[in-house]
Parts: structure tokens; sequence; C-alpha cells
């Protein structure tokens, strides 16, 4: 068997971690970039003319893998690193390690720490390390209550970044689509009604454009607002990207998805957003596209591309107003 630095001499590390979904490079001791992976291009993308791989990283962060490098250390350390989605960049926490592989490169290897196996991995890392204070003196207890205590909110703060958009403090796409994905299931399942609403801020462009992106995210954050507040439960409100928003209705038809984007253009309608120390206030309105769910026709991806198009419907059709699909 050759060992794994004649077979990255031989190969292509592109193609030969093409099918890994996590983010891997071959990086040269000085942290030159020397070949990576497709999953790893979604970095590449944001920082195109980046050479090193601390280019990636903040200063404080760059310090640190600057010296596992040169340590040869393989102890996990958990980082920050932008990727592009689509055509928004986003900062994810992952789980990293350096492998050396011969005396001139080293692999890196990050994965998201919210998708299943790194999470639960780190999860695991975190109660063993609990473990280790669970002794028998009291003092000692209580450290190991504290330090369980620290884990734990840890944890509960991991969680939040892989579910929730910072922004909105509504679920995230990655969340919203796997919702989504499940009540599709359901429905399928037991042949119940399923209907989805894809809610587009009018003229946002324009928005940003006259008044500036802060205002811009004030505008992203009061149309959340009023989405949460004014869906029903056990109704699902999420940030589909930029100013689209996805509503999920579960055991609800098209026709009741419709009496609920009613209210929701009204109450964005009426909503004044203040701009310029409060001197000016902007009116906002939405955009609704509704289709319902066709049980051995549709899929969670057609079902949203329906949506999606009868949104566009309605921006051609005058804005401020809602569409059902079909």
């Amino acid at each position: 068997m050759k060992p794994l630095v004649e077979l990255i001499s031989t190969y292509d590390v592109g193609n030969l971690l093409e099918n890994i979904h996590a983010m891997i490079a071959l990086v040269e001791y000085d942290g030159t970039l020397v070949s990576w992976n497709s999953a790893f291009g979604s970095c590449k993308k944001l920082f195109p003319a980046a050479n090193k791989l601390g280019d990636f990283f903040s200063p404080s962060e760059n310090g640190q893998f600057i010296s596992r490098l040169h340590l040869n250390s393989k102890e996990h350390w958990v980082v920050k690193l932008p990727v592009q989605i689509g055509e928004e960049g986003f900062s994810i926490i992952c789980d990293c390690v350096l492998i050396p592989v011969s005396k001139e490169h080293a692999l890196f290897i990050a994965e998201e720490v919210d998708s299943a196996s790194a999470f639960h991995e780190v999860v695991e890392r975190l109660n063993r390390q609990v473990k280790l204070f669970q002794i028998e003196s009291e003092v000692t207890k209580k450290i190991a209550r504290n330090k369980q205590i620290e884990m734990e909110a840890v944890m509960v703060q991991a969680q939040e970044v892989a579910e929730i958009d910072a922004l909105t403090s509504l679920l995230n796409r990655r969340m919203i689509v796997k919702k989504l994905q499940d009540e599709v299931l359901r429905a399928e399942r037991y042949n119940s009604l399923l209907s989805i609403s894809v809610v587009d801020v009018d003229h946002f462009k324009i928005v940003n454009d006259t008044y500036g992106h802060p205002v811009g995210d004030e505008v992203l954050r009061q149309v959340a607002n009023q989405l949460q507040d004014h869906i029903r439960h056990p109704d699902l409100a999420g940030r589909y990207g930029g100013e689209e928003f996805l509503i999920l209705l579960p055991s609800s038809n098209a026709n009741a998805a419709a009496e609920q984007a009613a209210r929701l253009c009204k109450q964005i309608r009426e909503m004044a957003v203040h701009v310029n120390q409060h001197q000016q206030t902007i009116g906002i309105t939405i955009s609704i596209g509704i289709t319902q769910f066709k049980n051995g026709v549709d899929t969670w991806d057609t079902l949203l591309n329906r949506a999606d198009n009868a949104m566009y419907e309605a921006k051609n059709n005058g804005r401020n107003r809602w569409v059902i699909a079909d």
C-alpha cells in the first residue's frame, strides 16, 4: 500500500477528496495552500486571492494555527471559517485538525460543528472532559459542576449558531429547509395537508442603496418580528436567504395560507421603519407566493419552486400582494 504522501503526489487532491463533505486543504508548513477539495472552495470563493490558509482566520486564530502547524499537533480545535453559500457569505463554526503527511506538507481538515457527525463528536469530547472532574472530593465536585455548566453553555451556544439566523433570530436557511423536508415526509406518510409561503421584501435593494445596509438590516429584523408574531402555532418561519423568508403551515390548505398572507401583507404595509435618527420613516411591503403540497406529485424542492414562482408572479402583478400557485 502506498503512503498517503505518495498518493497525494500521484493524484490531484481535489479529485481524490472530491466526495468528502469536510473542507480539506493540503498546505505547506508556512501555511501556503497547495490544493483543496470543492468543499474548501466555498472559502476560496470569498477570498480568491488568498494563498495561505491563515488568510481565512482572524489574527488570534491564525497564531493558533501556525503554532499547531509547527508543533505537528494533531489535537482538534474549534475555529470560525468564512464560506460562500449561493451569493452570500457566512461564518461557520468548524471542528479542525492538522495531520502531517510529509516533511513539507500537512492536511488541514475542517468539519462544520452543526453537521450531525461533527457536532456529536464535539459533544462527546466535551462530555469526556466533564467526566474527568467527577471525583469524590466535595471541593472537586463543585469544580466539576461549574465546569459542566460551562460546557453545557458552550453546547447551547453551538446549537444556536447551527439553527438560528443571527440577524433575524428566525430559523436559518439550513434549519427551515430541514423542517420543510420533515413536514413533506409527514404529509406523505399520513396524507395530511401542508402549505408553504415564500415571502419577499419589495424593493429591498432600493432600501439598501438609498438608506444603507444598517437600515436594510433593521427592515429585515422588523419584518421577521411581524412574521413571528402573526403566524399561528405550529407554523414555522425562517430566513431562506437575503430578503426572502419561508413559512411552513402544517395541516393547512392553500386558502388558510392565503388568509394568513393577507394579514401579513396588511401588518407589514402598516409598519413604519424609522431612519435618519427617527426624522424620517419608510414604508415596507411584501410579496408572497403560496402553494399546497400535492401528495404523490411534489417533493420538497418542487413545492418550494412552485411557491417561489408564485411569489415572482405577485411581484409582476404589482407587489404588496399574494398569489396562490397553479
